[in-house]
C-alpha cells in the first residue's frame, strides 16, 4: 500500500472514466491516444498548472491545499466517498511512512452486547472497517450462520464473500453487487488506516487467493458504509429482503452497528419471525468469537 502508487493509480483511474463531453470540454481530434481526459484537461478544469497536476498524479499530494484538493475532486467528478479517499491519501502523502501496527484486539463492551441482546426482533451485529464480526445478537447468529460456518475467528464477511464464493453466492442474492461493495469499502478503510497490520494481511490473503478480489481491488473504487437494502437466501427460511441501517458508534471509533429489519406484514418479516423460532429451537448456534 505505497502511498505514491495508490495516489497515481487512483487519480489516473478517475481521469480515465471521464470523457471530454462529460466534462463539458470540446473533444478536438477524433483519434485520442488516452482513455478519458488528458492530464492537461484535468489541470485546466482544476485551475492548476499542467506540471503541478502531473506531479500530483505521480503521487505527490504533500503540498496540496484543501482548496486545490476540492478543485481536483470537482474536476474529476468524485463522489463523496472518492473525495474523502482523496483527502485521506493527501494526509498520508504529508506524513508518509510509518510502521505497520497491530491494533489491540477489539473487545466490545458488555453494555453494547446488552444493547444487541435487547434487540430481539431484528438481527443486529457490531463490526469494524475490516469486516470483522465482533458481537452479535442471537437472531444475527441465526441469519449469518453460513458466514459463521468458517471456524476462523473473528468471523469476517469479506473473507466469506471472496474465499468461499460458492457459499456466498448461495447466501447473497446480489452477490456481484455485494462483492464490489466489500472491496470498495476495504479500499476506503485502507486509505484511513494504511498501517493496520490486520487489514494489510487480509487484503494480501484475498489478493493471493481470489482473482475476483484482485480485479475489484485494482478498480480503485471506494465506498462509504451506508444504510441500504440486502437480499439474502437463508438455508432454513428462504429469501429475506431486508433493510439495513449501519450506524457509527461515536464512543467506539471504527466500529459500527448494523441492524436488519423488514416492514411489518411482508414475507420478509414473516421469514424473520420464522428464523427467530428456528434459532430458539437450536441447542447451540455458531458464535462470532
Amino acid at each position: 500500500m505505497d502511498p505514491r502508487t495508490e495516489i497515481r493509480d487512483f487519480l489516473s483511474s478517475r481521469r480515465a472514466r471521464i470523457t471530454p463531453e462529460r466534462a463539458g470540454l470540446p473533444a478536438y481530434g477524433g483519434n485520442r491516444r488516452v482513455k478519458g481526459l488528458r492530464r492537461e484537461e484535468v489541470a485546466l478544469l482544476a485551475g492548476v498548472s499542467v506540471d503541478y497536476y502531473v506531479r500530483m498524479e505521480r503521487g505527490s499530494l504533500a503540498g496540496a491545499s484543501d482548496g486545490v484538493l476540492d478543485a481536483l475532486a470537482a474536476a474529476l467528478q468524485l463522489d463523496e466517498a472518492e473525495r474523502d479517499h482523496l483527502f485521506h491519501l493527501a494526509r498520508r502523502s504529508k506524513a508518509p511512512g510509518g510502521p505497520r501496527r497491530r491494533k489491540p484486539a477489539v473487545t466490545v463492551r458488555s453494555t453494547l452486547q446488552q444493547v444487541l441482546d435487547a434487540i430481539s426482533d431484528a438481527p443486529a451485529w457490531i463490526g469494524n472497517g475490516r469486516y470483522d464480526v465482533l458481537a452479535m445478537n442471537e437472531l444475527a447468529r441465526a441469519l449469518y450462520s453460513p458466514v459463521l460456518a468458517d471456524p476462523r475467528r473473528p468471523a469476517n464477511t469479506a473473507r466469506f464473500v471472496y474465499l468461499h464464493p460458492e457459499a456466498a453466492r448461495d447466501f447473497f442474492v446480489d452477490y456481484d453487487h455485494v462483492a464490489r461493495g466489500v472491496a470498495a469499502k476495504l479500499r476506503m478503510e485502507a486509505g484511513r488506516n494504511p498501517h493496520d497490520e490486520e487489514l494489510i494481511a487480509l487484503v494480501g490473503e484475498m489478493s493471493t487467493r481470489s482473482e475476483l478480489f484482485r480485479q475489484r481491488w485494482a478498480s480503485q473504487d471506494v465506498r462509504l458504509h451506508r444504510s441500504g437494502h440486502k437480499r439474502m437466501h437463508h438455508p432454513v427460511v428462504g429469501q429475506l429482503d431486508l433493510d439495513v441501517e449501519s450506524l457509527d458508534l461515536p464512543a467506539e471509533p471504527g466500529l459500527h452497528l448494523n441492524v436488519y429489519t423488514a416492514p411489518a406484514g411482508t414475507p420478509a418479516a414473516d421469514n424473520l419471525a420464522l428464523l427467530a423460532s428456528w434459532a430458539a429451537s437450536q441447542q447451540t448456534l455458531p458464535t462470532e468469537l
